[in-house]
C-alpha cells in the first residue's frame, strides 16, 4: 500500500502534545496539588540531557509512552483507558490538543467537557504521570488539519500555514496567549506534571519558511514555558526538522527497523551524543473510506519495540488507543488520489477504538512487565458491550423541506467556499456539508471545482456527482427554469504534504454551464451542529413515507431500560450519511467501507428514552442494528 510505504504521513495541525511520564515517587497515594511545596524543592532541573540519558533530577529516565487523544475518548472513559496504559508498563502518555476544536471561532476558546485539557491532566497526575506538551505540531491523518484549516483562518486568501506570516503568527499568538496560561502553571517545575514540550512535529517534511520553527519555539519561552524542548521528524524531514544552534533535542518518528538505524545515525552526526527518543512508533495505522483496514501483526510489533529499547532508545507507541474522529474530525490524504479517513480511529492500536485488549497489548504488557523492576498492576476489567433491539426510525424529514427551517440562506451572485461564508459570527463555515442553489433554463455540461464531493439535483431529482476525478456531468433536457442544487460534503481536510493553504471547501470559483458562469446563488450552511437540529419542531416531521426523497432526516428512539452499555450500530441497507445520538455527533457512515460499525458510547446515551437522527444521502435501510463488536471490514492490508 502506497500510503504505508511512504512514511511521510499526513500532517500534523498546530496542536499540543502531552507526553506524561509516570514518576516512581513516595507520594504514589496522594494528590499532587496538595504538596507543591515540598515538591518545589525538589524541582531544580526537572528532565534534561546528560550523555545519552535522560535524567529526571539527578536519576536516570527512561520514556516508555502511549498515544492517547482525549477528544477521541469520551470523557468518561479517559480514566479507563489510562489504567490500562499503567498496566501495560508504560510511564509516559502523550496526546494533541487540537487549536480547531478549542478555537472554533477566532478568539473564542473551548476547554469544556470532552475538550477539558486540565480535567484529562487530573487523572494523569494521580496516575503519576508527568507531561510534555508537543507545540505547533502538525497532527498526522486527521482532526481536519487540526487547526490549520479552521475556516476562520482560511478567510485570509493569501493565508500560509506553518510559516511566519503576519496572519497566521497573530493568530498563533493569540492561541497561544490563551492556551499557554493553562498549561504554565502545570509544569513540572511550577508544581505540576508537564516535563517537556515539543516545538514541532514533522515540520521537516514540510519546511517552507527557515524561520518558523525558531518562532514558535521564541513564542513558546515568551509565554513562560521553561521545561525542555523537542522537535520530531520521520526519515523524510530529519534533516530539515533540527533546529540549528538551539538546546532543542530532536527526536525521530518511524515503524521500520530499518528507519531506525539511518535515523539514529543522523541524529548522532547532527547533535553528538544525547537520548535517543522514538517520540512516534507507529503501531498500525488509520484508514480510508474504500480501501482496505489495515493491520500490523503483534509479533512484528514486539519485535520492533524491542529493538528500538534494546537501541537505548525511549519510545512512544503511536497509538495506544486510537478511539473515534467523532463529528466531522476526521481528516484525508491526498498524495495522488483524495481519500477521506473514515470514522474509526481503531488504528490497529494496541486497545482496541472501545478501549479492549488485543493481542499487542498481552504482548507489550509481557515485555514491559519484564523489564519494569517492579510488578505491574492488573488491567482493569472490560467495559461491558450488548446489542439493543433493533430500531425502525418512525419520522422523517426530507432536506428540500427542512430548508424552510434553516437559517436564512446567503446571497451570492457568485459561489462562496465555505470558509468565507458569513455564518458563525463571520467566522465561516468548518464543517458539514454546503448547499447551493441557482436557476437554470437550459441543458448541457456542468462543470467546476467541487471540494470534496458535490450532489447535483434538479428540483430535487438527483443527476451525480462532482468530485475530484468527475470535474463536469451532463444536465438532461429541462423544460422552462428550474432549480439547480448542487450539496457539496467537506470530507475532511487533506493533511498531507505542501497544499495544506489549499484546503478550501464548497464550490471553488465558478461553475459553468455549457462554459457560461451561473450566478445568483443562494448558499445553506449546513453545519450540522446542535443548534442545527433544535430548528426542527416537533411539527417539521411526518411518517416515514413508503419512498422517501433524499437526502434526508430519520428519527427514531432508542430505549435503554438498564444501565447504559457501549454497543456498536450497524447501518445495514442504508449508503451514506451521518449519526447523530442526543445530539451527540458520532461520525459519518458509507457502504463501501471498510467500518462497517460506528461505535456508541455507552456513556453517551440515557437510561429511558434516546433520540436518533440519521441524515441519509441516498438510500435508507428498514432498520438500525446494534451489535456488541464492531466490523471494521473483511479486506484487510497487513504490513
Amino acid at each position: 500500500m502506497s500510503t504505508w510505504s511512504a512514511p511521510r504521513r499526513p500532517c500534523r495541525a498546530l496542536g499540543l502534545l502531552l507526553l506524561v511520564v509516570l514518576g516512581f515517587l513516595v507520594l504514589r497515594r496522594l494528590h499532587w496539588p496538595r504538596l507543591l511545596s515540598p515538591w518545589l524543592r525538589h524541582r531544580q532541573s526537572g528532565l534534561h540531557t546528560k550523555g545519552q540519558n535522560f535524567m529526571l533530577e539527578d536519576s536516570t529516565f527512561w520514556i516508555f509512552g502511549g498515544s492517547v487523544h482525549y477528544f477521541r475518548v469520551p470523557r468518561a472513559y479517559w480514566r479507563d483507558r489510562l489504567l490500562k496504559m499503567k498496566a501495560c508498563g508504560l510511564n509516559t502518555l502523550t496526546t494533541y490538543v487540537p487549536w480547531n476544536l478549542h478555537e472554533p471561532q477566532r478568539g473564542t476558546f473551548d476547554f469544556s467537557g470532552n475538550l477539558d485539557l486540565e480535567a484529562f491532566s487530573q487523572p494523569a497526575s494521580r496516575l503519576l504521570f508527568w507531561v510534555t506538551l508537543e507545540a505547533a505540531s502538525i497532527l498526522q491523518s486527521q482532526p481536519n488539519a487540526f487547526g490549520f484549516t479552521s475556516s476562520w483562518l482560511l478567510r485570509d486568501s493569501g493565508m500560509m500555514l506553518r510559516t511566519t506570516y503576519k496572519g497566521f503568527t497573530e493568530a498563533v499568538d493569540l492561541y497561544f496567549d490563551h492556551l499557554m496560561s493553562r498549561v504554565v502553571p502545570l509544569q513540572y517545575k511550577h508544581g505540576g506534571p508537564i516535563i517537556a514540550v515539543q516545538v514541532e512535529n514533522e515540520y521537516g517534511s514540510y519546511n517552507k519558511d527557515p524561520a518558523y520553527l525558531p518562532y514558535v519555539k521564541k513564542a513558546l519561552e515568551d509565554r513562560g514555558i521553561v521545561e525542555l524542548l523537542l522537535t520530531s521528524d520521520n526519515k523524510d524531514g530529519l534533516s530539515n526538522g533540527v533546529i540549528d544552534g538551539a538546546p532543542v533535542l530532536a527526536t525521530i518518528n518511524l515503524q521500520s527497523q530499518h528507519d531506525l538505524q539511518l535515523l539514529t545515525i543522523f541524529l548522532l552526526s547532527v547533535q553528538g551524543v544525547q537520548p535517543k527518543m522514538v517520540m512516534e512508533y507507529w503501531t498500525g495505522w488509520f484508514d480510508s473510506w474504500g480501501g482496505p483496514h489495515n493491520i500490523l501483526d503483534a509479533s512484528e510489533v514486539l519485535k520492533t519495540v524491542s529493538a528500538i529499547i534494546d537501541a537505548g532508545s525511549s519510545i512512544n507507541l503511536y497509538m495506544f488507543h486510537g478511539g473515534t474522529n467523532f463529528g466531522f474530525i476526521n481528516g484525508a490524504m491526498h498524495f495522488h488520489d483524495y481519500k477521506s479517513d473514515v470514522t474509526s480511529y481503531d488504528y490497529d492500536a494496541v486497545l482496541t477504538e472501545a478501549g479492549d485488549y488485543t493481542a499487542k497489548y498481552v504482548k507489550l504488557r509481557e515485555f514491559f512487565g519484564s523489564i519494569s523492576g517492579s510488578p505491574l498492576p492488573p488491567p482493569p476489567e472490560l467495559l461491558p458491550k450488548t446489542a439493543y433491539e433493533s430500531l425502525r426510525p418512525a419520522l422523517y424529514l426530507s432536506l428540500w423541506d427542512a430548508l424552510q427551517y434553516m437559517e436564512p440562506p446567503t446571497i451570492s451572485e457568485k459561489p462562496v467556499n465555505m470558509e468565507n461564508l458569513p455564518v458563525n459570527n463571520g467566522n465561516g463555515q468548518s464543517f458539514g456539508y454546503t448547499l447551493y442553489e441557482t436557476t437554470i433554463g437550459s441543458p448541457g455540461v456542468l462543470r467546476g471545482l467541487v471540494r470534496d464531493r458535490g450532489q447535483v439535483f434538479v428540483n430535487t431529482v438527483f443527476i451525480g456527482f462532482l468530485d475530484y476525478d468527475r470535474k463536469d456531468i451532463v444536465i438532461p433536457l429541462i423544460q422552462g427554469y428550474t432549480v439547480l442544487r448542487i450539496l457539496v460534503e467537506n470530507c475532511g481536510a487533506s493533511t498531507t504534504g505542501n497544499n495544506i493553504d489549499e484546503q478550501r471547501k464548497g464550490l471553488i470559483g465558478n461553475i459553468y454551464l455549457n462554459n457560461s458562469p451561473l450566478k445568483n446563488f443562494r448558499i445553506y450552511s449546513l453545519d450540522m451542529k446542535k443548534s442545527f437540529f433544535q430548528r426542527f419542531s416537533s411539527s417539521a416531521w411526518n411518517l416515514v413515507p413508503e419512498t422517501p426523497v433524499f437526502p434526508a432526516f430519520f428519527l427514531g428512539a432508542l430505549p435503554v431500560a438498564l444501565s447504559p452499555l457501549d454497543t456498536f450500530m450497524k447501518l445495514e441497507g442504508w449508503e451514506k450519511g451521518v449519526v447523530f445520538i442526543n445530539g451527540q455527533n458520532l461520525g459519518r457512515y458509507w457502504n463501501i467501507g471498510p467500518q462497517e460499525t460506528l461505535y456508541l458510547p455507552g456513556a453517551w446515551l440515557d437510561q429511558g428514552i434516546n433520540q436518533v437522527i440519521v441524515f441519509e444521502e441516498r438510500a435508507a435501510g428498514p432498520v438500525i442494528q446494534f451489535t456488541e463488536t464492531p466490523h471494521l471490514g473483511r479486506n484487510q492490508y497487513i504490513h
